[in-house]
């Protein structure tokens, strides 16, 4: 148990969301609370719950915490490829430590309505960042048209991949799938 020490804001703030994606990891949800998560990351109770209001807020968080650092938007050049990298780097870590920690939280949500109600927030602003960050390249050189920018043809790629897993119960797809995916939707819908 790591020694208790003086941090504050975001120092403090990253040591709690990587307690609690330990935490995640190793116990999953049902095993998460707040206690244990403020022994791992060696502060008090009273330093989670002024970030996170109860346990669903924090393991959301945690999971976005540890998605967005590992999924950063690629810069290629070329808006096609900047979109096959990204959703060829979200195929590849369905086996991530965060894409395990996700699915625990998912498997928490029929026996808890305001994890349900974090998750559906989360998944309406969840990978949002990075495929901007690519369309704003992409808008910039002429590749995309400005009107792309909103969030949900942004992400329709991304949307198009989770339906991949989620109804063919699959835990990666096909390359030849993620290509088509963007030659056959994402291009022909946000390009200029």
């Amino acid at each position: 148990m790591p020694e208790r020490t003086r941090r504050r804001g975001a120092e403090l703030e990253d040591a709690i969301l990587r307690a609690a994606a330990d935490e995640l990891a190793e116990s999953g949800y049902p095993g998460l609370t707040m206690e244990r998560v403020a022994q791992r990351a060696g502060t008090n109770k009273n330093a989670l719950y002024r970030r996170w209001p109860n346990r669903a807020a924090l393991g959301v968080a945690a999971y976005r915490h540890l998605a967005e650092a590992k999924l950063s938007p690629p810069d290629t050049g070329e808006l096609r490829e900047d979109a096959l990298t990204l959703l060829r780097a979200i195929n590849c870590g369905q086996s991530s430590p965060a894409a395990r920690i996700l699915h625990g939280l998912l498997t928490g949500v029929g026996d808890e309505p305001e994890l349900r109600r974090q998750l559906h927030e989360q998944a309406a602003e969840g990978g949002t960042k990075p495929w901007l960050a690519i369309l704003e390249k992409a808008i910039a050189r002429g590749e995309a048209r400005p009107e792309a920018r909103h969030p949900r043809v942004a992400t329709v790629a991304l949307v198009l991949l989770r339906n991949e897993y989620l109804t063919r119960g699959l835990t990666t797809v096909d390359d030849a799938v993620l290509v088509e995916i963007v030659d056959e939707v994402y291009l022909p819908l946000v390009r200029a």
